[in-house]
């Protein structure tokens, strides 16, 4: 677990998630297993596949993944604590 070093303003939010996305939509290795994410998304991949098939699809939304991370402090990215 990483954790930041002072809680994050929106914006520093909205750019580390981006960032983790966009590294993620492009093939890089993920922070989380696959049956955590099959687990934190089971309500919807049941409402899309239903539960037969949930258990063997995954979840592709590199926003979601990343969103994911986020909130639970997976992501190795934190920004300068220098204002200035």
């Amino acid at each position: 677990m990483v954790e930041p070093v002072r809680k994050h303003t929106r914006f520093e939010r909205a750019r580390i998630i981006g960032a983790r996305a966009l590294q993620i939509g492009m093939g890089a290795p993920l922070n989380v297993s696959e049956e955590d994410l099959r687990e934190a998304f089971r309500a919807e991949l049941i409402s899309l596949f239903g539960v037969d098939e949930a258990n063997v699809r995954f979840v592709l939304d590199p926003l979601k993944i990343a969103l994911y991370e986020y909130d639970n402090n997976l992501i190795p990215i934190d920004v300068d604590p220098h204002l200035g």
